[in-house]
């Protein structure tokens, strides 16, 4: 890191809207360091290229946080974001944010990583981890999240059953894709509509230099859904909600 890729990053930012201080753009920038570093004796990505990964892990991370903005947030409010791998884009938008993040995957060895970053980068009492399920820890945090995040995780279908028990009502899930087909498009709306949930934005980007596509979706939690969640772990994906036609069944939000 030096100070031309931390007036880079806020410079960036500022292209879409978002506005960075040069403190936070440090640490978004310290948290690649470290990834980087560990990259070397653990798989955490394929991104080993630093301006690469400074466009398609730091502010590809980034471009979630304006919607964070357009729904409206406050610092007590918490996050969870789903399927963190290296802690991305859980950490930066922690930082960016000032939210208390729970940041979830299911590989412990990811998990241990994301630890230690969070720990030198100071943010231990902000952010916490975990090595569950999403199935698993909406057991016990149910309806305990203001956002829920995810990128380049899963199908959408899979994200929306995956955030509706743990999110609270009027809550929002925000995901971050490259180029979801119609067909992934056309069973999230089923699926939100079983789930309770609403689309309420889809946003449009390209990074700089053609560095990718993104669209950030954001689905509101807005009325009770109609299939009991949690269903059990591997559900989500081998016996997709919405193909589950017109079942009622007792549900909490």
């Amino acid at each position: 890191m030096n100070d031309l890729e931390t007036s880079q990053l806020v410079a960036l930012a500022h292209e879409y809207g978002i506005t960075l201080e040069d403190h936070q753009a440090e640490l978004i920038l310290t948290h690649l360091d470290l990834v980087i570093e560990k990259n070397k004796v653990l798989n955490l990505t394929r991104i080993t290229d630093r301006s690469s990964a400074i466009l398609l892990h730091c502010l590809d991370s980034l471009l979630i946080y304006p919607s964070f903005v357009a729904v409206g947030f406050g610092q007590k409010d918490r996050f969870l974001d789903i399927g963190t791998g290296a802690g991305f884009p859980g950490i930066p938008l922690a930082i960016v944010s000032g939210m208390q993040g729970t940041l979830l995957d299911s590989v412990s060895k990811k998990v241990r990583a994301v630890d230690e970053f969070v720990a030198a980068l100071g943010l231990a009492d902000r952010i916490q981890t975990s090595d569950q399920r999403a199935e698993e820890l909406a057991r016990t945090q149910r309806n305990s999240f203001a956002f829920v995040t995810a990128r380049a995780v899963a199908e959408l279908h899979v994200l929306i059953e995956y955030a509706t028990p743990l999110l609270k009502h009027q809550g929002s899930l925000i995901v971050s894709k490259a180029k979801p087909s119609d067909e992934e498009f056309s069973h999230a709306e089923r699926a939100a509509e079983l789930c309770g949930l609403k689309l309420v934005s889809r946003e449009t980007f390209d990074l700089p230099d053609d560095a990718g596509h993104r669209e950030i979706f954001t689905y509101q939690k807005v009325r009770k859904a109609q299939v009991k969640l949690p269903r059990r772990p591997g559900m989500a994906k081998h016996n997709p909600i919405y193909e589950i036609a017109g079942q009622a069944t007792s549900a909490r939000r």
